[in-house]
């Protein structure tokens, strides 16, 4: 599970680092530069959820060795 989460991690930092080059600062919200910033606010969320399951299961494991 660590092996598929850091898979994901490293794959959702290549995005946001592909999609932040995409941007057009002088229309942030007009296409494709709105498309590119939805797909960065998407990996940062899947980022999150990452580490949120990585936690959860490092306590699971601390929990049963109890």
């Amino acid at each position: 599970m660590k092996i598929f989460t850091l898979i994901l991690s490293v794959i959702a930092i290549a995005l946001i680092i592909f999609n932040a080059r995409e941007l057009n600062f002088n229309a942030l919200f007009e296409g494709e530069s709105q498309t590119a910033l939805i797909t960065i606010i998407a990996s940062l969320c899947s980022i999150l959820l990452l580490q949120i399951l990585r936690i959860s299961k490092k306590i699971e494991k601390l929990s049963k060795k109890r």
